[in-house]
């Protein structure tokens, strides 16, 4: 199995990639949900969901920019059979879930009110204590954090986290089980298995 992308599977790293981002949404999911569900405000399983929840969220943006640096520098492979259409809603679909890789930790970090004790490791400052927040949002908008916070947490949470990722990650997983199931083409083997 080669590291890199060949024209007729995707590599090694990109498929670890791949499956790193997979688990770690899944990781953030779980946190923010346990929390929410099985937790009390204010206690230390709370702040220890809130803690992984945006420990993962961290690390969801750094996969995603090594994820973006390699698809950048490698081929993809050749596409399988199908319409403009499948490919033009293919590629709509990736850019999208793209998108929503970036947006969604950024959207987390600049609207977490918290630090963040990275996997309790070290922390890393939130952003209402950045410099950039005091050019950006205090002296540039003319606003406090709350004013900021809530149309962030709003895309954050509500648009997003609460439908549109999930809406997308479905879309994902029913086309490939589609190309797997109806088409019988290689798409899910060339992120999976060598066939």
């Amino acid at each position: 199995m080669s590291l890199k992308n060949t024209a007729d599977s995707y590599g090694t790293i990109a498929k670890w990639l791949h499956w790193t981002t997979a688990l770690l949404f899944l990781g953030s999911y779980v946190s923010v949900y346990y929390r929410q569900w099985f937790t009390e405000a204010e206690t230390p399983e709370n702040w220890t969901a809130l803690q992984l929840h945006l420990s993962i969220g961290v690390t969801i943006a750094v996969v995603v920019i090594l994820r973006i640096i390699w698809k950048l520098s490698n081929r993809s492979p050749d596409p399988e059979p199908g319409s403009k259409l499948e490919h033009l809603a293919a590629k709509l679909g990736h850019l999208a879930l793209y998108a929503v890789m970036i947006i969604m930790p950024i959207t987390g970090y600049i609207g977490t009110g918290v630090n963040t004790e990275f996997f309790f490791l070290f922390d890393i400052p939130k952003f209402a204590d950045t410099p950039l927040f005091t050019a950006l949002v205090t002296d540039g908008l003319g606003i406090t954090f709350e004013e900021f916070e809530k149309p962030i947490d709003f895309i954050h949470k509500k648009v997003m986290g609460e439908w549109l990722v999930w809406l997308l990650i479905l879309g994902h997983v029913a086309a490939a089980l589609y190309h797997h199931l109806v088409k019988k083409d290689r798409t899910l083997y060339k992120m999976t298995i060598n066939k």
